[in-house]
């Protein structure tokens, strides 16, 4: 990147490594030195959470409102009901009005630890594209909408194109997604003065159709940057870790196991995951991922607690790490651990070794639970599982079990 920006918001996108790609960096660069710029990002309420994968956009939003301008969480209450088909193999499955909102309802709520919500100029606002999409008369979007859009250029976007390339079939339904999502960048300019789509960069075609229907239908001058798609140093898409989402609302992952997500980082990721994830200062953050050896380690505990501090508060921050002592250095069994709960009926029935590991989530399968143990990588208390036909009953449940898969993953059962 040769561009050398004069706004603060430039600097920390192109410094910090969350820029791909930008419209117009001059003119998107001289907007946020003379004024307020609203900027909106758009998430579709696919489910009660937004997990890590969504999180290098919620710091962009964050940064944003750091840097003088006005962040827009637009909710695709509308949208969601269509599903981007953007890089998926097949269509997403249609949810429920009453599940959507739910949906939202569970996003909101992470929102707040991120963004200040108000009514100032530079306060961030909580829209749903629903207020204008679901009242929309079909025939009228067509004539005064639909006209604007060449199908050839829909048809050559690479999210499309991957998808035909394929012989995947694409329905109507979802082709109509990058039409509604460019009109919405469109009212958000008409009603709030919206300057700024931001986005992965799977979204650079619908963020530039957004762009050009600004412009046909009012005249507006508007822009986009995107951030890169983050995987992993090896390879792996970011949201993910082994057992299943990294998800950002307490009530679905526990901070302890957020944090220890963070902690486990791969040594190569944790300088560039500073820079994105925490407030750190970029020369710190370049310090911290060139540590090599034990030192590294103490660097991925700070890389946790900066992220788990901004998600789910210090506090919280400072409790996982403390159960990680104890659990790590100590071999307690931590008060914060994630806890699977077994009813009295079960119990009395007996629960398996195998059983137990599935139903803690530690293992994918009793195949996988089997493979576990005969690798010696299960533990109960501490103590190594050689035998996969081990069952347990109430009298064991006595005091909490303490499972553990590999090293690092730990998970109570208690009795309820």
């Amino acid at each position: 990147m040769t561009y050398h920006p004069k706004s603060d918001f430039m600097r920390v996108m192109i410094e910090r490594g969350f820029l791909a790609d930008c419209t117009d960096y001059q003119a998107l660069d001289e907007a946020f030195v003379k004024g307020i710029v609203p900027g909106y990002i758009g998430f579709d309420a696919t489910a009660k959470s937004l997990h890590v994968g969504s999180l290098i956009q919620i710091m962009m939003l964050r940064w944003l409102q750091k840097c003088g301008g006005r962040p827009i969480v637009l909710m695709g209450g509308g949208t969601t009901k269509v599903g981007d088909p953007s890089f998926r193999a097949d269509e997403r499955p249609l949810l429920t009005p009453a599940q959507i909102d739910e949906n939202i309802a569970g996003i909101r709520r992470v929102f707040t630890a991120y963004v200040r919500f108000g009514d100032g100029p530079a306060d961030a606002l909580m829209l749903n594209n629903a207020e204008w999409l679901d009242g929309l008369n079909y025939l009228d979007f067509l004539r005064d909408i639909g006209r604007h859009f060449s199908v050839n250029r829909m048809l050559s976007f690479e999210s499309v194109k991957s998808r035909l390339d394929r012989e995947q079939s694409l329905s109507f339904l979802e082709f109509n997604y990058m039409i509604l999502q460019a009109y919405d960048f469109l009212e958000l300019h008409r009603r709030y003065g919206c300057l700024l789509q931001m986005g992965g960069s799977d979204q650079w075609g619908n963020i530039v159709n957004g762009i050009d229907l600004t412009r046909r239908v009012i005249d507006g001058e508007v822009y986009g940057l995107t951030s890169p798609l983050l995987t992993t140093s090896d390879g792996k898409k970011m949201g993910k870790s082994a057992s299943g989402a990294v998800w950002l609302n307490g009530d679905m992952l526990s901070p302890y196991e957020f944090w220890q997500f963070w902690r486990n980082t791969t040594d190569a990721d944790v300088g560039r995951f500073l820079k994105l994830y925490t407030e750190l200062p970029v020369e710190e953050c370049d310090r911290l991922g060139a540590l090599a050896g034990s030192e590294i380690n103490a660097a991925k505990v700070i890389l946790a607690n900066e992220v788990t501090a901004l998600c789910h508060g210090a506090e919280a921050a400072a409790a996982a790490e403390a159960t990680a002592r104890e659990v790590f250095e100590k071999g307690g069994v931590g008060e914060d651990l994630p806890t699977v709960r077994v009813s009295a009926a079960e119990a009395a029935e007996g629960l398996g070794i195998v059983q137990l590991f599935v139903k803690a989530g530690l293992a994918a399968s009793g195949k996988d639970a089997k493979r576990l143990i005969a690798e010696g990588g299960a533990r109960v208390n501490d103590e190594i599982v050689t035998d996969a036909g081990l069952r347990y009953g109430p009298s064991h449940l006595v005091d909490p079990l303490k499972l553990t898969a590999g090293r690092k993953r730990h998970v109570l059962v208690v009795l309820d």
